[in-house]
């Protein structure tokens, strides 16, 4: 075995956190993320349909209801009974995946169905919280 003959101490010296000079952010979350705090809320997408858009289990959905969906965007609805995040073909009266292993669902007249809101913007968490287990 090699041992080179060099000095390492134990503490860093000299540098400050990068934090430490910012007393306040002037950013805020709520600001950069909720355009209609009124008609915003949040919830935790659940399976793979919607990976293609880049929406992944577990991610958090800022959904606004202040929003007016518009053909082919990402939207929360209720569909028959329960909620789910999907494409609205609004032309072809369809909801779709963004995952080409799940077929299309048709909205037919019959059908339940109901926009609860536009999906505006995602958050990944890449540690699990224990805010958000559920």
């Amino acid at each position: 075995m090699k041992v080179i003959p060099i000095s390492a101490g134990a503490g860093i010296t000299g540098f400050e956190s990068p934090a430490a000079e910012y007393s306040q952010l002037s950013l805020s979350l709520d600001d950069l993320l909720v355009d209609h705090p009124s008609s915003t809320f949040l919830c935790k997408a659940c399976g793979d349909s919607m990976q293609n858009v880049g929406i992944f289990s577990q991610d958090i959905l800022i959904v606004d209801r202040h929003e007016v969906a518009k053909n082919l965007d990402v939207v929360v609805a209720n569909f028959n009974g329960e909620f789910v995040c999907k494409i609205i073909d609004m032309k072809n009266r369809l909801l779709l995946s963004a995952n080409e292993k799940i077929q299309p669902v048709a909205v037919f007249d019959y059908d339940q169905f109901s926009i609860e809101g536009v999906v505006v913007r995602s958050i990944r968490c890449h540690r699990p919280s224990y805010l958000l287990a559920s």
